[in-house]
């Protein structure tokens, strides 16, 4: 049977009025504090922690050869080193890889989706006998973990690609990461962490899932939900994210993802520009931004279900899943890659199992007669409904055409001006 985990009983929490909040005032009225439940419990039941005291590098450890992580590499070490990819202690063996790939379940039968694996280039595990050790450096040089090498292997990219992502579709932004690759060998075996990879920018807002579940604590929340992003938020997103927390009884963890996303996406320090932006937009106490060192898949429905066991690990009760989430956009032929509620499918079909509740929502316009937001098939008849795409987003940003305020705050839309005029920014 497969492992199991119960799902949080519901709680009704009485919620302020959405549209006092919107109109500008801070309501001081949040979520009710009440006996409920804790937080679930991380996937498997425990919160790995691989990172250990290392001290300086010992002899032994220097005379190890060097593996430079690519950066999905890196992105994976920090999310198996933090706990963010609970129960994994390390890469995936080729038992386990071929299980996640065929039945999106680990061989002890934990439901996961996403192959997590550690190859390196074919040069490289020539020089490595089962007993060896590799060390994983950073960009900086930096030693940052210890691969014990107790299996070599190899994966079937193309066979990956069909299970994972359902296409060998290079024109699919995960699948051509995948199958451009240089083809190499599989390392697994127990993994030694030294340190953490260094970020030198928004160092406050990375926090680990033992951080986050702390700081729920101490705020005294009891049911959180995880919105997933990998674009700047505006308006309806304010608006979503608050619906949520009120269907919810819940407050608001804003989680955008800061590693790999889809190539043209707006760069993730420009985000969190815009992100810290929003922030005051929100009523005290409702809303926490804290950022993710994700490499998405884009592999869209089992993309979206690894999101949902992501954020339980990181302490949310429910997650806001998306239509057409985590998807790449459309193929060759023009269509879109997954069924636009294929994610949400999949993971309501888990949910019981995940102990994570999915919400979802139809899509918000904004309504010019009665100033606000609504889901589009509730626009009265003859009513003027608006939406602005990415697309529009971007190609207003780039002829220097303003944000209607209706859209986006004039604080984030400041933020995105001006990084359209400065192309490269640094964070502040």
């Amino acid at each position: 049977m497969p492992y199991q985990e119960a799902a949080e009983p519901g709680l009704l929490v009485r919620r302020p009025d959405l549209r006092s909040r919107l109109g500008g005032d801070h309501v001081t009225e949040t979520p009710e504090r009440t006996s409920s439940p804790a937080l679930p419990a991380p996937h498997g039941g425990r919160l790995v922690d691989l990172t250990i005291d290392a001290g300086a590098p010992d002899a032994d450890r220097l005379r190890h050869p060097t593996l430079l992580l690519t950066p999905q590499q890196l992105c994976d070490l920090e999310l198996l080193a933090i706990g963010g990819f609970s129960p994994l202690t390390g890469f995936l063996g080729a038992a386990d890889y071929a299980s996640v790939c065929a039945d999106m379940r680990l061989t002890n039968g934990l439901l996961w989706p996403i192959p997590v694996v550690l190859e390196v280039p074919a040069e490289c595990a020539r020089g490595l006998r089962l007993g060896s050790r590799l060390n994983l450096v950073g960009p900086d040089g930096q030693l940052l973990a210890v691969q014990h090498v107790e299996e070599k292997w190899w994966r079937d990219r193309r066979a990956e690609a069909g299970a994972v992502f359902g296409t060998t579709d290079l024109v699919h932004a995960g699948v051509k990461r995948l199958l451009n690759g240089p083809d190499g060998v599989c390392l697994a075996g127990h993994l030694e962490m030294v340190r953490h990879p260094r970020h030198s920018d928004f160092p406050l807002l990375r926090r680990t899932p033992a951080e986050l579940r702390r700081e729920f604590a101490t705020r005294g929340w009891r049911k959180v939900v995880a919105f997933q992003t990998r674009n700047p938020m505006h308006r309806a997103h304010l608006e979503l994210t608050l619906r949520a927390a009120e269907q919810a009884g819940a407050h608001i963890l804003l989680h955008p993802v800061v590693g790999l996303t889809k190539p043209g996406d707006v760069d993730y320090r420009i985000r969190v520009r815009c992100y810290r932006a929003l922030l005051p937009s929100y009523p005290p106490d409702t809303a926490l931004l804290s950022l993710l060192p994700l490499a998405m898949r884009m592999a869209g429905p089992r993309e979206a279900l690894w999101h949902a066991i992501i954020r339980k690990n990181f302490g949310a009760s429910h997650l806001i899943v998306g239509r057409d989430h985590a998807g790449p956009g459309n193929d060759r032929s023009g269509r879109p890659f997954y069924a636009p509620y294929a994610s949400q499918e999949l993971v309501r079909r888990h949910e019981q199992e995940l102990g994570i509740r999915m919400l979802s929502f139809p899509k918000l316009v904004y309504v010019e007669e009665l100033d606000r937001y609504m889901p589009e098939d509730q626009v009265p008849a003859g009513a003027r409904a608006f939406a602005i795409s990415g697309t529009e987003q971007r190609r207003r940003l780039a002829d220097g055409e303003p944000l209607p305020p209706w859209f986006t705050p004039p604080s984030v839309a400041e933020e995105l001006q001006a990084a359209f005029r400065i192309p490269h920014q640094r964070s502040r």
